[in-house]
């Protein structure tokens, strides 16, 4: 079956990949063990082997990327994902043995895990290789073939991976297809057997009426307003240190980044302080600093300095941590800011910031914080600061958001053999980990009916014998 898309070259491209993939998974419809890790090191040795290459790569489609954020933040969790892959595939792959019901016994069931087929994955520009490379080698691991759409947002990102892929596996395993924003709708119109698109909830909407034509399963991994929850009377300092990394890391362009802090009033001013002077030790100059990445293009920059211009309108106080006062117009770096007191509905309260800029509410009791949280779209991700464990069993238990940290931001989406995903607006279904194959195979039951059985007493015509047996097998 072939999507209905009107012809132009990108289309070309796509529809050619998506038929090649397809004769190669019904070729081969079910990889070995061996092929499919044979894939996985192809894909490992190739990331290792090109890792300065791409961080100079993303460097130069920023502005600006640290280098030391493209290894920690990209390179590592992209390597720990495939190793992970790697050493979990054999068990992974075997079926799980079921339960059937006495009248069916000895019959035996089992769920195999079965390849998909082809799979669409749609990344995006932030992290371009963390949010496309573990994808594919999970949807590899569990015997697909892969067709990427890297972000238009990062057309140079788009090329590195089409040739670092290209060169690692053969072209009826991955294609890439680069394009403008006119093949995204395409892309996500195609018959793909599963569909993982990563971005904005808005532009999410348009990817599931694309893929509701061929009621391809789909898998969401969107954003949100993450929070920050400090309970009252916890360290600031502890929490400063944690949250300051969080929202700073990629110059905070990161999906499950704290978006704003819920801290108790009492403690509202010393968080600012002791807030304002951490970001400052942690990048001391912004213009120049190796160290800190600027804003991936014009648009998103011009969209995060309309949300602090429009706060700053609305009342809201405004620090810009500038520690060496630099002049950074005319350039994509944006100081870290910190924002309180903004009025509700301004745009700060309302959008996903995805930028260096924090959001500071302030409440009484607790209870108000989490029905803030509560009564708002589920976030990507809760960071709660507490040490008090019945507290913090019984504040994740009341809340829901796609994970969660406690005493620490952004790190449990390092954790590969945790699955990760959202929930409502942030996302639905989740990859990572042996979730991530779930998600990528066809869990088919099988009943395996012995020589020997019980089920012809149950055929008709019904008598005396069936009267008996089956008041005794419901009970």
């Amino acid at each position: 079956m072939s999507a209905a898309i009107e012809p132009n070259v990108q289309t070309d491209e796509l529809q050619e990949a998506y038929h090649a993939l397809k004769a190669a998974h019904r070729a081969n419809p079910y990889p070995s063990h061996g092929v499919r890790s044979g894939w996985l090191m192809r894909l490992l040795n190739a990331v290792l082997e090109t890792r300065e290459e791409f961080a100079r790569a993303i460097s130069a489609e920023f502005g600006h990327r640290s280098w030391h954020e493209s290894m920690a933040l990209e390179v590592f969790p992209t390597v720990e994902s495939i190793r992970s892959d790697l050493k979990h595939l054999k068990k992974w792959m075997k079926p799980s043995r079921r339960g059937v019901p006495l009248a069916l016994r000895p019959a035996s069931g089992r769920v195999r895990y079965q390849p998909k087929g082809v799979v669409g994955v749609i990344a995006p520009w932030n992290y371009p290789l963390m949010l496309s490379i573990p994808p594919i080698a999970t949807a590899l691991a569990a015997g697909n073939r892969v067709v990427l759409k890297p972000s238009e947002f990062t057309p140079a990102v788009g090329r590195y991976l089409a040739k670092i892929l290209t060169e690692a596996l053969p072209g009826d395993v991955v294609r890439v297809v680069n394009g403008d924003e006119d093949l995204g709708p395409r892309f996500s119109a195609m018959p793909w057997d599963h569909l993982l698109f990563t971005g904005s909830p808005r532009v999410a909407r348009f990817v599931l009426q694309g893929a509701a034509k061929h009621l391809t399963p789909v898998t969401l991994e969107l954003g949100g307003k993450s929070p920050c929850i400090i309970t009252p009377g916890f360290d600031l300092n502890r929490a400063v240190d944690r949250i300051a990394y969080g929202k700073l890391a990629n110059a905070g362009q990161t999906c499950v980044a704290p978006d704003y802090v819920l801290v108790h009033h009492s403690q509202k001013q010393a968080f600012i302080d002791k807030l304002q002077k951490k970001m400052a030790s942690l990048f001391p100059t912004l213009l120049n600093n190796p160290d800190y990445s600027s804003i991936a293009n014009d648009r998103h920059h011009q969209r995060l300095s309309r949300l602090v211009e429009d706060a700053e309108a609305a009342g809201a106080k405004v620090i810009r941590v500038n520690p060496a006062n630099e002049d950074l117009s005319g350039t994509r770096k944006l100081a870290p800011t910190v924002i309180y007191d903004a009025p509700n509905e301004t745009m700060i309260t309302e959008e996903e910031i995805f930028g260096p800029i924090l959001l500071i509410r302030s409440y009484e009791h607790l209870s108000e914080a989490l029905d803030h949280v509560n009564n708002g779209e589920r976030p990507l991700a809760l960071y709660l600061f507490d040490d008090d464990p019945e507290r913090t069993q019984r504040i994740l238990n009341t809340t829901i958001s796609g994970g969660a940290c406690v005493n620490d931001t952004l790190l449990h989406v390092g954790c590969v053999d945790m699955p990760f995903g959202g929930i409502g607006n942030s996302g639905m279904g989740s990859y990572h980990g042996e979730e991530g194959f779930r998600t990528f195979s066809h869990a088919k039951s099988v009943l395996y009916q012995s020589r020997i059985n019980g089920i012809p007493l149950f055929n008709p015509p019904y008598g005396r014998l069936v009267n008996r047996l089956l008041p005794l097998l419901i009970g």
